[in-house]
């Protein structure tokens, strides 16, 4: 009994040390009171959640992002179209050999002169056509000779026909002989004739004025009817590129358009104009061939290389900067801010590409909201908030 008692005693009342064990006693006791505080917290806030329907609180939402936007509306737009092709003669007149050929004998051109038409450019050896054309002229006069006989021995028979010593059947014997004599000069004439041409025809001419493009003879060649060209010619000197384009663009074109056009290794172009449109389009390639005409300058030399730029006329149509427009494997596409300020995908057809932009030939109207840049980060749906580009001014 008086033990439990005394320990009772002990643990009210502890026996000071200096004080001390009482300052470490309050010391334990104050983070007690802390824990006890985060508790009473905790559970404030659980009983206001389970409040609200035992759901915790929802998160402030970030508002949509922020992109840049124009209305491009719709301008008058230069249409032109870019392309390349291979320049050649407009007119080439291929020319070989006309008659029966031989040893050529002399040339009398070189490529980049200038002839006229009928001009000689190159002739064939004729000693032998020469002796059977004096052959021939010697057989005129001794045909003439026989047709002079024949007429006068008609005419001596006529004056003995009053005297009854020639019978009408002797003079018409003696006509039928003039007129064969006759007959047989003109064949002799004709004879000569077709001489003089073959040997007209050993000279190789031009058969129009022109540029000499390339010659393929030489003095001592023998040439005949299946030595195939000996001379290229374009006919005025007149050049043309002929252009390859696709169905498309081929059909924005018509002929008279102007053109600029510029061979590879300058940088001087050439005005031309469109003189001829394929009638067809290739059905493996979809591309059709405009030719533009040149006029003639040293530097457009056929065969070769060249760029052109071809003025299709003036669209109105939305202008856009390249930044806005967007491509992928289904083709061209702009993101366009729709109600709700919604991104929705909108195909287009793109048209001319310029420094002011790219002509948008379909798919908007100019009233949309077009997303100027950052398209490539959004999905068709995507919320945002739309900022109208500033307007660019054009500097005083």
């Amino acid at each position: 009994m008086n033990i439990e008692k005394r320990f009772s005693t002990d643990r009210a009342t502890p026996a000071p040390e200096n004080g001390g064990r009482g300052r470490v006693a309050g010391l334990v006791a104050r983070p007690r009171l802390w824990m006890i505080a985060a508790i009473v917290v905790i559970l404030a806030v659980a009983a206001f959640a389970y409040a609200r329907g035992g759901k915790a609180p929802a998160p402030v939402a970030s508002p949509p992002p922020r992109v840049t936007v124009t209305v491009p509306g719709r301008q008058a737009v230069a249409g032109s179209i870019t392309t390349t092709g291979t320049l050649a003669a407009r007119r080439e007149m291929p020319v070989g050999i006309a008659g029966e050929g031989g040893m050529i004998s002399r040339v009398l051109v070189e490529p980049g002169d200038w002839v006229a038409a009928g001009q000689v450019l190159a002739t064939i050896e004729r000693s032998v056509q020469v002796q059977e054309g004096a052959s021939l002229a010697a057989s005129i006069n001794v045909a003439r000779a026989d047709a002079a006989l024949a007429q006068s021995e008609l005419d001596r028979a006529k004056a003995l026909v009053a005297r009854g010593f020639i019978s009408k059947a002797d003079i018409d014997r003696r006509t039928a002989t003039r007129d064969a004599a006759n007959a047989r000069v003109k064949v002799a004439q004709a004879q000569y004739g077709q001489a003089g041409a073959r040997i007209g025809r050993l000279d190789i001419r031009a058969p129009a004025a022109g540029l000499v493009l390339t010659r393929a003879v030489e003095p001592g060649q023998v040439v005949g009817p299946g030595s195939g060209t000996l001379f290229r010619i374009a006919k005025g000197g007149e050049m043309e590129l002929a252009a390859r384009l696709a169905e498309q663009d081929l059909a924005r074109l018509r002929i008279g358009l102007p053109a600029q056009v510029t061979p590879v290794g300058t940088a001087t172009p050439f005005r031309g104009t469109i003189w001829q449109l394929s009638p067809i389009i290739d059905p493996q390639t979809r591309q059709g061939v405009a030719r533009i005409a040149l006029t003639y300058d040293p530097a457009l030399r056929p065969g070769g290389f060249a760029a052109a730029t071809i003025a299709s006329g003036s669209v109105d149509a939305p202008l856009l900067p390249e930044s806005a427009v967007l491509s992928d494997a289904a083709g061209n596409y702009v993101f366009v801010v729709g109600p709700g300020n919604a991104v929705r995908r909108q195909a287009v057809k793109v048209g001319d590409v310029s420094d002011a932009g790219i002509t948008i030939v379909s798919g908007l109207t100019g009233t949309e909201q077009v997303v100027l840049a950052a398209g490539a980060f959004l999905n068709p749906g995507d919320k945002v908030t739309p900022v109208r580009a500033p307007v660019q001014r054009p500097a005083a």
